[in-house]
């Protein structure tokens, strides 16, 4: 897998401060997407155990108290990225309790091949859908069309039934 940044602090992409990877890799290539630099698997830098351990690190200092990690993208579950992706967030849950994982994906939730729905399992919130670019509004909170759901899934978990959320808090 590849990445194409990291932001160690990030207040932009989720709620509270966060530590936030844009994967590499996309398969949807939205018109309109603003990322569109990230849409080759093979662009940005490879993605080793040292970024993984660097992620594990931020999240876990105290200097900066960040409440979680975002994952986008591109699309951090296009199947080339799941397999380092579910390893990331594996160490996150071992090593960094207490800390929420926000994934950004245009493909969506009841569409997903078992690989993806075993790392969506380990998340607390999924943003899906491909961007729109007819329905693209601004004033959206972290998502850029109004045909994306953010899926609080823990709330669903626990509820049994399938919730959504606009201000997941």
């Amino acid at each position: 897998m590849h990445y194409h940044q990291y932001y160690p602090v990030d207040v932009i992409n989720g709620p509270g401060t966060r530590a936030t990877l844009f994967v590499s890799g996309c398969e949807h290539q939205c018109p309109g997407c603003y990322n569109q630099s990230t849409w080759r698997l093979d662009g940005g830098k490879p993605f080793d155990e040292a970024m993984s351990d660097r992620v594990i690190a931020d999240l876990n200092d105290t200097r900066i108290k960040r409440r979680g990690l975002s994952l986008s993208g591109g699309d951090p579950l296009h199947p080339a990225n799941v397999p380092q992706v579910l390893a990331l967030v594996r160490r996150v849950r071992a090593e960094c309790p207490g800390k929420d994982i926000w994934c950004w994906t245009g493909y969506l939730l009841g569409e997903l091949s078992p690989a993806q729905r075993e790392l969506v399992a380990l998340l607390d919130v999924l943003v899906d859908g491909k961007f729109e670019k007819g329905l693209a509004d601004p004033g959206l909170l972290w998502r850029g069309s109004s045909n994306q759901v953010i899926h609080d899934l823990n709330a669903w978990r626990e509820g049994g039934e399938r919730i959504t959320c606009l201000v997941c808090s």
